[in-house]
């Protein structure tokens, strides 16, 4: 098959559910402090600023907002190999971003929103130095996609509102990849999400449903971009109906004039400000940093599964190097149903192509042959290789799930130990859980009716904090046996780890007061009165319901 030249680029949007969101506010001596890792923390002064100032400034000073990066920098190894001195050009325009520049056409109004967050990116260079490093690799192909369709090339700076051109970064309101994607939206624009795979995260497949649904989205608005990009951030839906508000009332339905959500109304500015500094970065003597104007990787046609181990060694590349450019894999191996590419730096691409012609597909992978044993399942086998039971079913050619003792079965195992796989889900995972946020460090294994919010009530800590800590969404699954680390400042709640929080539903009796009721559960009296919502002060009623969160490993044999 012929190999067709790409050059990935990302560009993230927060799809029905945004990936810009504020991740937390600490008001200190009239001083509000918001922390992002791609931000500042200078503080915003509330003693001589208006509510509305204070606001501009926390918004501002996210330049990716509740967008978290567990492999930061993952991309610089990548970068030398993109950067061979094989790679020639002939481009007039030697830079691509003067090549997206000179395509800039977006009208830029006088607005002070806009204002507020160029002042914010004009004040910190480092930030764009960090976004530029992440795009190397994938720029060109980004701009190459956008030109083709015809489409306004402010959209190749969405990925720097959303994710810093972060492929790996997620969000807490469940989007991931560059373009921050939200798992039903995905889906809808043709990103397959498994075990093996997620596309929301594959730089060709999230880029090619970002630009259908943004295409969608100008359609849908009649072709007026800021519409289609607010309603990018916060649903098509809320923008449709704020538009139909303000027809109704009256009054002009252009996007500056619409009453949309705090984020989404500095969303838009995000990006016209980035596009004001980038056509006129001469005048703001602002270092843009350049990138060559060149296609620098191919998608290569690998035709059936692979180990990703396999693939780098025979593409004289490390493993991280490899698994930075095709972020979308989720485990040690390719997805077995595909898709079935690989991007490559273009120095490497056909020699990769041609030594893997040679191999036999078989080969492509390590097998193990297993013997069933007495309490073998399918389930056990696949936990066990670190596969699926679909994959063992398929090689295996079984018709169901029952297997018999003694019966060989073949297994695809990875080739390296799965801590080389650092880039695979579970060692981002582990990459999260491990970065200190406390000084102990708790690990609670999830049982039978726990909650998120149970766990974070019963270790004093907020749902959202526990979920960034464990890579998770507040609104997860949670799934038995399941590890979720917690960290906490003091050992009193790491001493109780193995305590059993239930929620108990309790029905005042006669002669019950909330002292009596508090010693019997071993809870204090304030916090049934928080967890109720009622005056501790008053007397209780007889049949009253009272809601209970209750460590059954300490409760009162007595009363």
């Amino acid at each position: 098959m012929q190999l067709k030249l790409f050059v990935l680029s990302p560009v993230l949007l927060a799809l029905g559910l945004s990936g810009c969101q504020i991740t937390g506010e600490q008001i200190q001596e009239d001083v509000v402090n918001v922390q992002n890792v791609e931000g500042s923390t200078e503080p915003c002064n509330t003693l001589h600023e208006t509510p509305e100032a204070i606001e501009d400034c926390e918004i501002a000073r996210d330049g990716v907002i509740d967008v978290v990066h567990p492999k930061d920098n993952l991309l610089s190894e990548a970068e030398a190999l993109i950067d061979d001195p094989a790679v020639e050009t002939e481009a007039i325009i030697t830079n691509v971003w003067q090549r997206v520049s000179d395509g800039l056409n977006l009208y830029i109004p006088d607005d002070r929103r806009v204002d507020v967050q160029k002042n914010w990116y004009l004040k910190h260079p480092e930030y764009m130095k960090r976004v530029v490093t992440r795009a190397k690799p994938f720029l060109y192909y980004i701009v190459d996609e956008i030109e083709k369709r015809d489409m306004p090339m402010e959209l190749v700076l969405l990925p720097i509102v959303e994710s810093a051109f972060d492929p790996f970064a997620y969000s807490h309101g469940r989007a991931a990849g560059m373009w921050q994607f939200i798992p039903g939206t995905g889906k809808r624009f043709g990103m397959d999400q498994t075990w093996w795979y997620d596309g929301r995260r594959d730089v060709i497949a999230s880029t090619k449903g970002a630009l259908d649904y943004l295409t969608y989205l100008s359609n849908m608005f009649d072709g007026d971009w800021l519409h289609a990009l607010a309603a990018y951030n916060s649903g098509e839906g809320r923008v449709s109906k704020a538009i139909r508000a303000n027809k109704k009332a009256g009054k002009p339905t252009d996007f500056w004039s619409l009453n949309l959500p705090r984020e989404t109304r500095a969303y838009v500015p995000k990006l016209l400000a980035l596009a004001d500094i980038l056509k006129h970065r001469d005048e703001y003597a602002f270092a843009w940093p350049e990138v060559e104007n060149v296609a620098v990787i191919e998608v290569v046609d690998i035709g059936s599964q692979v180990d990703l181990a396999f693939a780098a060694d025979l593409a004289g590349m490390t493993l991280k190097e490899l698994h930075a450019l095709n972020p979308g894999f989720n485990r040690w191996a390719t997805a077995p149903e595909g898709p079935h590419r690989l991007v490559l730096p273009l120095t490497k691409a056909a020699d990769f192509s041609d030594a893997l012609a040679k191999i036999d597909r078989t080969d492509r992978l390590n097998w193990v042959r297993h013997t069933v044993k007495p309490g073998d399942s399918l389930g056990k086998l696949a936990n066990k290789y670190h596969t699926t039971v679909k994959v063992i079913k398929q090689v295996n050619e079984l018709d169901s799930n029952v297997i018999r003792i003694g019966q060989p079965i073949m297994v695809p195992v990875a080739l390296k130990a799965l801590d080389n796989y650092d880039l695979s889900q579970g060692q981002r995972l582990a990459s999260v859980q491990n970065k200190k946020h406390g000084a102990y460090k708790v690990t609670h294994t999830i049982r039978s009716g726990d909650t998120l919010w149970d766990i974070a009530r019963k270790y004093g800590v907020t749902t959202k904090k526990l979920a960034s800590w464990n890579n998770m969404a507040p609104g997860d699954m949670l799934h038995l046996g399941k590890k979720l680390v917690v960290w906490q400042n003091s050992n009193s709640n790491a001493k109780n780890a193995d305590a059993i929080t239930k929620r108990v539903t309790y029905t005042v009796r006669n002669g019950d007061s909330l002292s009596r009721i508090a010693n019997k559960f071993n809870v204090s009296i304030s916090n049934i009165g928080k967890w109720n919502n009622i005056n501790t002060s008053r007397y209780l009623q007889p049949g009253q319901k009272l809601k209970l969160f209750v460590d059954v490993t300490r409760l009162n044999s007595t009363g």
